[in-house]
């Protein structure tokens, strides 16, 4: 078994490619694992800011052919052709992907660093992996390292502390654009002395996912009660059942935006809200308004900023914006993200001999079978003969807790191909590092069932 991973995020390609890149993702991992190839599983983390495909592949000699097949998958559901898409995805492999996934979940990746959505969305691939069937063990072992990771660097250092996320430096940003119009205007602000707050701000949020959900909460914690939601796609009025706001159509959205101080994008749905729109919608009102777009295809058209009394902010103005956090913190949050990869591989490696472990014992226990059934023929069902197999599967036992032991040692090692070898030597056992017998695989995918 060989995991490795397919990664392009803000840090190495711009934000616009990488929405290409996420367009139809969550169609690639069934078109791609449909097929008779070299995935036998695999994970799409797809957020804002970046798009990273974690891959199970068959063999080690099937990785290249794996990669391949990802490549050809994106390139037909973004557009983007295939060198272009080799070009923008980095692939990493042994210990830089649990390395790199952990660092992604506990916000060290971030455009805003310490970010807390991101352990949220690394759970939500994996609970998503698992619903469309197109995971394996080793891959769900990795992501519940990743968010054992998470959840320790943000219990143990101030960078969980901070609580910092994309949505509350947008809306900070937000909250000092209306701070300084109300100030420019001669109007003395509303909450002036509460930085942040947005009290008394109208807000028209777009979308009804999981950004969407940060969004309101963070409106409602800065304030703002008078929240309208729109979704293009109907799913408002749920969306406010359970979390307050008004619900919006396409009748109710022009006066809504009309009076509102700020608007929202969440939703990356194709139906985007033009230049024109925004003017008509506006036509006669002073009110003035920050437009944040946090959708990676954006709910608005970029040259709204053009228009009078209008802002917009991306996430590229946030990522920007975003304040460092000390490196005293860093230090601390990066020696655990080091950490934690190097334990999950001594385990993955620990894991690696139970293939031979299990061939072993089978392989002395039939030889035990073979001449206990000589001795039951000889002196059938008698005392004895029970007393006979007793010792012998004593025996048995005690002999093979030396291999076992040193098996579990080796391969934490990483040298187990040496006890393989001496298998083969010893035994005439000829395994493949990449065998797992049946009933390994069996016993891992119950426990990740659980």
């Amino acid at each position: 078994m060989v995991v490795f991973s397919l990664v392009a995020s803000h840090s190495s390609i711009d934000l616009e490619t990488v929405a290409r890149l996420s367009a139809g993702a969550a169609a690639i991992s069934a078109d791609v694992i449909e097929k008779d190839n070299a995935v036998a599983g695999m994970v799409t983390l797809a957020t804002c800011n970046r798009f990273e495909l974690y891959v199970h592949a068959r063999s080690s000699d099937d990785v290249e052919a794996a990669r391949s097949s990802l490549i050809e998958a994106v390139s037909q559901h973004s557009g983007l052709s295939e060198p272009q898409v080799s070009q923008a995805l980095n692939t990493l492999h042994s210990d830089a992907v649990p390395r790199h996934l952990f660092a992604v979940s506990t916000g060290l990746e971030s455009a805003v660093v310490g970010e807390r959505e991101i352990a949220g969305q690394v759970r939500r691939a994996l609970s998503t992996a698992q619903e469309q069937g197109v995971t394996s063990p080793p891959l769900v072992r990795l992501f519940q390292a990743a968010a054992k990771t998470a959840k320790d660097v943000g219990a143990q250092t101030a960078l969980g502390r901070r609580g910092m996320s994309i949505v509350s430096v947008a809306l900070d940003l937000a909250s000092d654009l209306q701070d300084a119009a109300s100030l420019s205007g001669g109007v003395s602000p509303i909450a002036a002395s509460l930085p942040g707050s947005l009290k008394g701000k109208a807000a028209v949020l777009f979308g009804t996912g999981a950004y969407a959900g940060a969004a309101m909460a963070q409106l409602l914690q800065r304030g703002c009660t008078d929240i309208s939601v729109y979704s293009a796609s109907g799913r408002a009025e749920t969306f406010v059942a359970s979390r307050g706001g008004t619900a919006l159509d396409e009748t109710t959205l022009p006066a809504a935006v009309t009076k509102a101080s700020l608007l929202v994008g969440c939703s990356g749905s194709d139906h985007q809200l033009t230049q024109a729109d925004l003017a008509a919608m506006r036509a006669g009102s002073t009110q003035q308004l920050t437009a944040i777009d946090l959708a990676l295809t954006h709910d608005f058209a970029p040259d709204i900023a053009d228009l009078p009394g209008v802002d917009l902010l991306t996430l590229e103005t946030v990522r920007q914006a975003a304040p460092a956090e000390q490196e005293s913190t860093l230090a601390e949050a990066s020696a655990m993200v080091a950490e934690a990869t190097a334990n999950f591989e001594q385990s993955q490696n620990s894991r690696s001999l139970d293939h031979a472990i299990v061939a072993l014992r089978r392989h002395t226990m039939a030889v035990l079978d073979t001449e206990i059934a000589k001795v039951r023929k000889q002196h059938g069902c008698s005392a004895a003969a029970d007393q006979v197999e007793f010792a012998m599967r004593r025996m048995v036992k005690q002999l093979l807790h030396t291999p076992t032991v040193r098996a579990k040692e080796i391969a934490a090692a990483g040298d187990a191909e040496s006890y393989l070898a001496a298998l083969d030597v010893l035994y005439g056992l000829k395994i493949s590092p990449e065998t797992i017998s049946t009933a390994i695989t069996s016993r891992i995918e119950g426990e990740t069932a659980v």
